[in-house]
């Protein structure tokens, strides 16, 4: 990791954000991919904007995007890249998607970006060098017990079959009222930031959770999978984030 690195990551995030900002609770259309999630203008315009700079910057890297796909897919380096995480939120005017820009080494993200172009907040976390927000150090919160954790999930419909149980597992060991439902990635910055404790998710593709890798941990918390294991590109999309590793037993536990 280097300043090039992060210094370009920056540039990503504000040319994403310059992309939506004009069309944020304006006059356009949406369609629904074939599955089931929505896309618009937006997403398409901020993603081409951040693959230019990348193949401008770094054209040996590759680069895995929601919207286009795969470029230079064999390179050890690739940007991760999700230019509208929480399409749904951002088309009904709720400013609470984001930006997400991971850079992978060999499968495992070692920068992360989560970036809400509408409040202009910005959480950068680099492997080994913390977690910022608008350039500020933050810190995940400690949490004694589960039982008085924050738990938030973007909606429980995307847990069916055998992946309900295990969640409502986590959903019972909480209390009712700490239970937060929207959010996508902005909840992931929550619990960097210590107002969140813990998030439970399935369904996610590697541009959904490779940035929120490195924005959790180097604020002190712990991202795996629901078996405990730490999450890369060959991951399963059932993720678990915490402020307080000291209670992922806990959670595991919970979930049976």
């Amino acid at each position: 990791m280097n300043a090039a690195d992060i210094e370009c990551a920056q540039r990503l995030a504000e040319a994403a954000g310059n992309a939506i900002r004009p069309l944020f609770r304006g006059d356009w259309s949406h369609e629904c991919k074939d599955d089931a999630t929505f896309v618009t203008e937006a997403d398409r315009s901020a993603e081409a904007a951040m693959r230019a700079i990348i193949e401008r910057t770094f054209p040996d890297d590759g680069i895995i995007g929601e919207e286009y796909g795969l470029r230079n897919e064999g390179a050890g380096r690739q940007w991760v890249l999700d230019p509208i995480d929480g399409t749904t939120s951002f088309i009904a005017g709720r400013p609470i998607f984001g930006t997400l820009i991971a850079l992978m080494q060999d499968g495992w993200p070692v920068l992360g970006v989560i970036d809400q172009p509408i409040l202009k907040e910005r959480w950068i976390g680099v492997l080994g060098e913390g977690t910022t927000l608008n350039g500020r150090p933050v810190r995940s919160a400690p949490c004694k017990d589960i039982a008085d954790a924050v738990l938030a999930t973007t909606t429980p419909h995307q847990f069916s079959g055998s992946d309900v149980d295990p969640f409502m597992g986590v959903a019972k060991s909480v209390a009712e009222r700490k239970i937060i439902y929207g959010g996508d990635c902005y909840n992931y910055a929550l619990v960097a930031s210590g107002h969140v404790d813990l998030v439970v998710e399935a369904g996610l593709k590697l541009y959904d959770y490779a940035a929120l890798v490195p924005v959790v941990e180097g604020a002190g918390g712990l991202m795996s999978d629901w078996q405990g294991n730490p999450l890369d590109a060959g991951s399963d999309g059932r993720v678990i984030a915490l402020g307080d590793p000291a209670r992922l037993e806990d959670v595991l536990e919970a979930m049976g």
